[in-house]
C-alpha cells in the first residue's frame, strides 16, 4: 500500500459537484492498493498513520500525532499511486489491485484508524471521479509504502 499523507487545517472530496467527506485539522491521506497488499499492510499503514507525528507542540516541534491533537482524516482511494512509469511516457497500472479486493482494503485501512483513535475518518467515493480540495498546513506532506516495513520487518 502506498499513503501520500497531508497534513491539512482542511480537506473536502466532492463528486458530482457534492461534498462525500471533509476534515477540519488533520490529515488528507491519498491511498493506493496494490497487487499483494493484504489485510496487515492496512492494518500497519493505519497504525502508522495514526501515530505518525507532525504535529507541533508547545515548543513549535513536530512531536504530536493526529490522536494527540484529537484531529481528523479525509482518506481517498487513489489507483494511480500504484502507476508503473519506468517505460515510455504513458504510465501504466497494472500494479493496482482490482478493484473489489481494493476498494475491501481501502475500508480496511479507514476501520483500522477508527480502532486506533482517530475522532473522525471521512471517505471519498471508492472508484468515482473525484474532485479534492485543501489547505495544506506547512506544507507537511509525507510518503508512505507498506514495502519498507514487510523488508525490514518492523
Amino acid at each position: 500500500m502506498k499513503a501520500v499523507i497531508q497534513r491539512v487545517l482542511s480537506a473536502s472530496v466532492t463528486v458530482d459537484g457534492k461534498i462525500v467527506g471533509e476534515c477540519g485539522k488533520g490529515y488528507l491521506v491519498l491511498l493506493g492498493v496494490e497487487n499483494g497488499d493484504s489485510e496487515e499492510d492496512a492494518e500497519i499503514l493505519a497504525r502508522k498513520t495514526a501515530l505518525l507525528r507532525v504535529f507541533c507542540d508547545e515548543n513549535g516541534k513536530m512531536n504530536k500525532s493526529v490522536l494527540d491533537i484529537e484531529g481528523e482524516i479525509l482518506a481517498i482511494s487513489q489507483f494511480t499511486l500504484c502507476a508503473d512509469v519506468r517505460k515510455g511516457n504513458r504510465p501504466s497500472f497494472i500494479n493496482a489491485m482490482e478493484p473489489q479486493n481494493a476498494k475491501k482494503l481501502y475500508e480496511d485501512y479507514c476501520k483500522n484508524l477508527e480502532n486506533c483513535g482517530v475522532k473522525s475518518v471521512q471517505k471519498g467515493i471508492f472508484g468515482a471521479d473525484m474532485k479534492v480540495s485543501l489547505i495544506n498546513d506547512g506544507p507537511v506532506t509525507i510518503l508512505f509504502d507498506t514495502d519498507i516495513w514487510r523488508k525490514n520487518g518492523d
